[in-house]
């Protein structure tokens, strides 16, 4: 029987003012009927482009050549746009990761359920209102009648993910392509989503996973395909790839992992062969050693916070403290008051009850213009840098509209470079807008401008949550040099406990607003009391080394 998927020598292109890109280069795999592949590798190396290749949705400047292209054993080489939307979702359904914007805002979700019975007809117009709520139930969303009628601005992230793959499977598709299905989602709404996976896989569904998430990979997949630079490097069976790998650049993924074990040691830097016990074993190189930590030396202390909306309370109580060189870590998942507490902090939200002391001088409950001489002390960096650039901006204005005042031009643009040297960032990127950069370079530029003014503390509200681990180790280390270093203070939010317990020296764990569990890092997450910290810490897949239990 021939394979679901079969690709041989797949070459895309991508037509530039200064000439052609390759962005795939020779890629060969195949799926089995039934089976999960997955295909890792950081941003840039092919992985979108190959899974969109499959559904004829590579884009209008891509020049797409193959030896062998084929689903189903049919070949989809030069089919036209009408014929590739028979394809698609009959043959295979497609799940990315930005749900929102791919349903449609004007419809509900159950008439964008409705679409793909129609387009294929699965069954009459009377049927699909009825199917499209089972599908929904299919895929366990809760009172699945109502969110049907629902538009997907209604919904939250993992609800709306959930619907894009009833979309995806409403036409009973032997494929399912997930692009990144679970990146910037909380644990346990990632767990949901990963276990409705497994489900489809079970059910006999093949699935190509497309991932930079190795713990993803791991839960999921029967092999794994390593790319870099539009090529496949190393490809096998998932418990043999992730235990023992033997291309240098898949080990280096592996180091790049964030976890309790990484702590106090260096992710982006290649790990080095030592010798234990007459076995060689990858060693991480430390990081530079830091003083240690007064709690008594407070930079930020936060008392009794609370937010409301309306009737709706999202911050309650919250108390918190940062002393200066350290690093507390705020967790929980997305709607627990994480981002709001960062935003009070910030000074760019009023409490309505509580208060905040920056530098053992009030920081909220006065106005603007008593905290602007001290707000250069405070920064923040946030998950989106992009949108907290002034767009008409070049990366030197960028930097440099934080310096603390003074200097000629020479002086300050010297001082720029400098900082961007810090960030790993070049001179040549000056004059560049941000919008050019990649996620990776803006997350360093807003770093930079983050550490232009010499802060004692920096709030850092989900800042490595949408990059690829290798993009994410750089960051965490960077992050990790400056606290050891300048004594910089860090408020360390994110969804991601193996990130937190690799930074934070304490952690917080926020549900509903309110704080549930706190205390040292390692003690919080490795022995919880709280029922909600233990059930965050069991929805953390694990970097395991076989895609099925």
């Amino acid at each position: 029987m021939a394979p679901l998927v079969e690709v041989e020598d797949l070459h895309v292109d991508f037509a530039t003012p200064t000439g052609p890109v390759a962005a795939v280069r020779g890629v060969s795999l195949t799926v089995e009927a039934g089976e999960c592949v997955a295909v890792v590798g950081e941003s840039g190396s092919g992985k979108s482009v190959t899974a969109r290749t499959l559904v004829g949705l590579a884009g209008p400047t891509a020049r797409v050549r193959a030896a062998r292209l084929a689903l189903g054993g049919r070949d989809v080489r030069g089919l036209r746009p009408r014929q590739w939307r028979r394809v698609r979702g009959r043959l295979a359904g497609l799940v990315v990761q930005d749900a929102l914007g791919s349903l449609d805002p004007l419809r509900t979700v159950g008439a964008e359920i409705g679409e793909v019975l129609a387009t294929h007809g699965i069954v009459g117009r009377a049927e699909r209102a009825g199917r499209a709520v089972r599908l929904l139930d299919q895929v366990h969303v809760p009172e699945p009648a109502r969110r049907a009628r629902q538009h997907p601005h209604q919904l939250s992230g993992g609800l709306r993910q959930r619907a894009l793959i009833a979309t995806a499977i409403a036409a009973e598709p032997a494929l399912l392509i997930a692009d990144e299905p679970t990146t910037a989602l909380d644990v346990t709404v990632q767990a949901q989503i990963l276990a409705l996976l497994a489900e489809r896989r079970d059910a006999g569904q093949s699935l190509l996973l497309i991932s930079h998430d190795l713990a993803v990979v791991g839960r999921l997949a029967d092999r794994v395909l390593v790319m870099r630079d539009g090529e496949i490097v190393e490809q096998g069976p998932t418990a043999r790839l992730l235990s023992a790998p033997a291309h240098p650049y898949t080990r280096q993924l592996l180091a790049a992992v964030p976890s309790a074990s990484s702590r106090g040691r260096r992710l982006a830097e290649p790990p080095r062969l030592r010798e234990h016990c007459g076995v060689p074993v990858l060693s991480r190189p430390p990081l530079p050693a830091r003083p240690p930590v007064d709690p008594g030396d407070a930079v930020l202390v936060a008392a009794g916070l609370t937010k409301r909306y309306g009737t709706h309370t999202v911050v309650r109580d919250v108390s918190l403290t940062v002393a200066r060189g350290e690093t507390l870590g705020l967790v929980g998942e997305s709607g627990s008051g994480k981002s709001t507490v960062a935003r009070i902090v910030a000074g760019l939200l009023a409490p309505d009850g509580g208060e905040v002391t920056f530098e053992r001088a009030p920081w909220t409950g006065v106005a603007e213009r008593a905290r602007r001489p001290r707000r250069r002390r405070l920064q923040v960096i946030s998950q989106d840098p992009l949108s907290s650039f002034d767009p008409r901006y070049p990366v030197g204005r960028v930097v440099a509209e934080n310096l603390e005042p003074g200097g000629d031009r020479a002086d300050r643009r010297e001082r720029v470079v400098e900082l961007l040297r810090r960030v790993g960032l070049g001179p040549d990127l000056l004059d560049r807008h941000p919008r050019g950069l990649s996620g990776g370079q803006r997350q360093r530029l807003a770093i930079a401008r983050a550490l232009a003014p010499r802060p004692s503390l920096i709030v850092c509200d989900e800042p490595v949550s949408a990059l690829d681990v290798s993009v994410q180790a750089q960051i965490l280390d960077l992050l990790a040099e400056l606290r050891a270093a300048d004594g910089t203070a860090l408020l360390f939010i994110s969804h991601d406990l193996g990130v937190v317990h690799h930074l934070a020296d304490r952690v917080l764990v926020m549900r509903d607003g309110a704080v549930v569990e706190q205390g040292p890092v390692g003690d919080v997450f490795s022995y919880p009391r709280h029922e909600y910290t233990r059930a965050l810490v069991d929805a953390l897949p694990a970097l395991v080394t076989a895609g099925r239990p």
